[in-house]
């Protein structure tokens, strides 16, 4: 079990902890979640516990699910406490934790298993968190990729699934022979239009099964776009140390988190929801706007600072957000070239969002790594950065900051800092990318030249001469001097 504390025993005043106030042997579940990492432990349990304690919907807990290595590590760290986890808010005003209990079971680690649980009647919401590049879509043209080896060997198998989709489709197959009505699919990932991308998931693979399964989907089950948003740094000794002293706990997989959270979410729930507007979530006829806010200037902030951050040695986010280079990068950035790109959204100050998230990154208790977002470039940067070059090119606006991003991006891929120091190249691609950025010192082409990355873009004659400048700074100048020429300029 998690706690250590008696019932009746508090902690100290500077540091506040709350239980449940909901007994939880009276929950049951409506939600199947498919991926129980730190994100979704933050977020969507966490609106989920707080609805639970205002007394009403404890018809819609959670059962967890997963088929990964790492899902059976989670699953048994959270068997050991009754599903429980701590949530840990490191606010620099004083911390506080929440002791979320909104989840009540995990489908063994098995996939007949989990489409057994999804086949319930009860459950109505099949919700997942499962990476942005865990969707099986080309990142640059947003296709489906047919060809996987994973994708074919479920089409050719599917009442023997393997992949998280096939499963899914398999228990909407065995649900529609039961008789009983499909449940909604509501990604909760950080992806432009992720109800899109799961439809065009779990389409594309249905398609490839033969039958009618596919038409059965496209006619009867609802795919919500929703966006998300709470910082959630990697757990390891640091966070695990920190939670259970602070609070004398024992809890293995306890989770920590900035003090802020977002969701808006589109109102398409056949089956039904729970009440989640009653703790905060937005409920509206379309999620775009609010999307490609976050997406522009929060996640592509995020990249701005991480490349720029790491070849100035910094190895926190906070620290990066203390150096004047970073954030004066940062916000002529955001302000010259990625805020235009963002139509404004009725009652919201794009400047106010912009100045908070400042806030956010610069949160020192958050302990948020510059590693942590240099990871997974090549699917990040078609999603957080290109779609604004390619809109300011077809306005005919400058993209010199964006060039540069790009250009650090490029730099940070050869494996070197500028001390000579070496890092790791977190990315599916590590190899490529490390191999074409040492060519790129000498023909930036090259680098442009990725088509399944940049596309069409790698072939604008301003965004190429842009990118040449900023690249050919870096490498003559370093990044400090371009930095601040940039920031002067």
């Amino acid at each position: 079990m998690i706690h250590k504390l008696a019932p009746d025993e508090g902690v100290s005043p500077a540091n506040a902890l709350s239980r449940p106030k909901y007994d939880r042997s009276r929950l049951s579940a409506g939600i199947v979640h498919i991926g129980v990492g730190n994100f979704h432990r933050a977020h969507q349990a966490h609106y989920l516990h707080r609805l639970f304690n205002t007394g009403r919907d404890h018809d819609w807990a959670i059962i967890g699910a997963g088929i990964k290595s790492f899902d059976a590590s989670m699953r048994d760290r959270l068997e050991q406490q009754d599903w429980q986890t701590t949530v840990m808010e490191l606010d620099p005003a004083g911390f506080s934790a929440t002791i979320v209990g909104s989840m009540i079971d995990f489908a063994p680690i098995d996939p007949q298993a989990i489409i057994d649980t999804m086949s319930r009647p009860e459950i109505r919401i099949v919700s997942l968190t499962v990476t942005e590049g865990g969707y099986f879509i080309d990142a640059k043209t947003g296709s489906f990729d047919a060809s996987h080896p994973e994708i074919v060997a479920d089409a050719n198998n599917p009442r023997t699934p393997k992949t998280v989709f096939g499963i899914i489709i398999a228990a909407l197959q065995q649900r529609r022979e039961a008789g009983l009505p499909p449940f909604t699919i509501m990604s909760c990932d950080n992806l432009p239009g992720n109800g899109h991308v799961t439809k065009t998931t779990v389409m594309g693979l249905a398609s490839q099964m033969g039958g009618d399964i596919a038409s059965y989907i496209e006619d009867n089950v609802a795919f919500p776009n929703g966006m998300v948003d709470c910082i959630t740094p990697a757990t390891g000794p640091r966070e695990i140390k920190l939670v259970n002293e602070t609070f004398n706990l024992d809890d293995k997989a306890p989770v920590v988190c900035e003090p802020f959270r977002q969701w808006v979410l589109e109102d398409v729930f056949p089956q039904g929801r729970p009440k989640l507007e009653d703790v905060g979530v937005e409920f509206v006829e379309d999620v775009a706007p609010y999307e490609l806010m976050k997406l522009r200037i929060l996640n592509g902030g995020h990249a701005v600072i991480a490349y720029s951050s790491a070849l100035l040695g910094h190895t926190y986010a906070h620290e990066g957000m203390a150096d004047p280079l970073v954030t004066g990068f940062l916000e002529k950035l955001e302000f010259s070239e990625m805020i235009p790109t963002v139509p404004e959204i009725p009652g919201v100050s794009l400047t106010d969002y912009y100045h908070k998230i400042a806030e956010r990154f610069a949160n020192a208790e958050l302990g948020d790594t510059i590693a942590r977002l240099c990871l997974d470039g090549s699917n990040r940067q078609p999603k957080f950065i290109l779609p604004t070059v390619a809109d300011r090119l077809e306005a005919g606006e400058s993209v010199n900051g964006l060039a540069l991003e790009s250009a650090l991006w490029c730099r940070y891929c050869t494996g070197t800092g500028e001390d000579g120091s070496t890092h790791m190249i977190d990315d599916v691609h590590a190899e490529r990318l490390k191999a074409t950025a040492l060519e790129a010192r000498s023909n930036p082409d090259a680098w442009l030249a990725m088509h399944d990355i940049y596309g069409a873009l790698g072939e604008d004659e301003t965004f190429r001469k842009a990118f040449a400048k900023a690249l050919k700074a870096i490498w003559t100048d370093g990044t400090r001097a371009t930095l601040e020429a940039y920031i002067k300029g």
